[in-house]
C-alpha cells in the first residue's frame, strides 16, 4: 500500500482542531511525515495546516493554552458592543495567529508545498452579515439532521467559496489575517473583507475543501465523526474514533479541552498507523 499523499486537508472545528496535531505528532513518529504537493485548511484548520507546515504545532498548544488560563468568559452580547466590535474570541484568536504565524513562520509556509485556505462570502452584495446568519443557521440545521463534510444547503442563503492562495499571502505578510477571517463566525467574529469581499468560516459550505487544482491521492482530517463519507475515490478522510470535545469546542476557558483533543488525536494517529500496517500485512498476504 502506497504512503504517499499527494494532498492534505484540514477540516475545521475549533478547539476540536488541536486533534490535528496530537494525529501528526502520533502517525510522525513512526514514519517520515507527509510532504504533500497541495495542503488546503478551513476554519480553525487553516491554523492547525499553517502551524504544521511551519513547524509550530507545539508553540501553537502551548500559546494557546496560555491564552486560555488568561480568558475567564466567553462571548457576551455586550462584548458585541465594544468600540471595535471583537469579542473575546476574536482578540483571544487574533493576537494567538499573529504571535504563532510570525514572520519566519511565513517565509517558512511561502517557500513549501502549495497552500490554500478555504473561505466563504456573500460576495459584495449588501446584507452581507444577515445572510452569512442564515446560512450559519441552515448549516447547523443540516448538520442536525444529516450530518455530512460538505454541506449542501448553506449556499441557499448566498455564500460561495472562495479558495485563496496562503503562500501568496505568507510572502506578502498578510497571512495572520487571512487565518483569522477564516475563522469568523457570526456573530460572535465580526467580518471583514479579502479582496474587496466580505469573509467568513469556510465550513458552511465546505468542511474538507479539497484543493484546485484536485489531484492524486489526499488524505482529509477530520475533527467529527460523520455517518456517511463524500464518495471520492482518491480520498482517505480520517475521523476521530469518538466525539471531540463535544459541545465544548469554542469554550476559550479550560486549556485543559486542548490536551484533550491533542491526546485522542495521538491515540488516533496510533491506531491509523496499526490499521494501516495490518491492511499492508493482509495484502502481501
Amino acid at each position: 500500500m502506497s504512503d504517499r499523499f499527494a494532498q492534505v486537508v484540514f477540516s475545521g472545528g475549533g478547539l476540536r482542531c488541536f486533534w490535528h496535531g496530537g494525529w501528526m505528532e502520533a502517525v510522525t513518529a513512526a514514519r517520515p511525515a507527509p510532504a504533500p504537493d497541495r495542503v488546503t485548511g478551513v476554519s480553525g484548520g487553516a491554523l492547525s495546516a499553517a502551524a504544521w507546515l511551519a513547524g509550530q504545532e507545539e508553540w501553537l498548544f502551548e500559546r494557546f493554552a496560555r491564552a486560555l488560563r488568561r480568558t475567564d468568559s466567553n462571548v457576551t452580547w455586550d462584548d458585541l458592543d465594544d468600540d471595535d466590535g471583537r469579542s473575546p474570541h476574536q482578540r483571544v484568536y487574533e493576537a494567538i495567529v499573529e504571535d504563532v504565524i510570525d514572520a519566519d513562520a511565513q517565509v517558512r509556509i511561502a517557500e513549501g508545498p502549495a497552500f490554500q485556505i478555504s473561505v466563504s462570502t456573500t460576495g459584495d452584495g449588501a446584507g452581507a452579515t444577515l445572510k452569512a446568519l442564515a446560512a450559519g443557521t441552515i448549516y447547523q440545521m443540516e448538520q442536525v439532521v444529516a450530518p455530512t463534510p460538505r454541506p449542501r444547503l448553506s449556499s441557499y442563503a448566498g455564500v460561495e467559496q472562495r479558495l485563496i492562495d496562503a503562500r501568496r499571502a505568507a510572502r506578502d505578510g498578510t497571512l495572520p489575517d487571512l487565518i483569522r477571517m477564516a475563522a469568523t463566525v457570526p456573530p460572535a467574529f465580526r467580518p471583514d473583507d479579502w479582496d474587496g469581499e466580505p469573509v467568513y468560516d469556510g465550513g458552511m459550505v465546505d468542511k474538507a475543501p479539497l484543493p484546485d487544482p484536485d489531484a492524486g491521492r489526499t488524505l482529509a482530517l477530520l475533527t467529527k465523526r460523520f455517518a456517511s463519507l463524500p464518495d471520492d475515490d482518491h480520498v482517505d478522510y480520517v475521523q476521530p474514533s469518538a466525539p471531540v470535545l463535544d459541545g465544548s469546542k469554542l469554550d476559550f476557558t479550560d486549556p485543559d479541552l486542548l490536551r484533550e483533543a491533542w491526546d485522542q488525536g495521538h491515540r488516533d494517529g496510533e491506531a491509523w498507523l496499526r490499521d494501516r500496517a495490518d491492511r499492508t500485512t493482509k495484502e502481501e498476504n
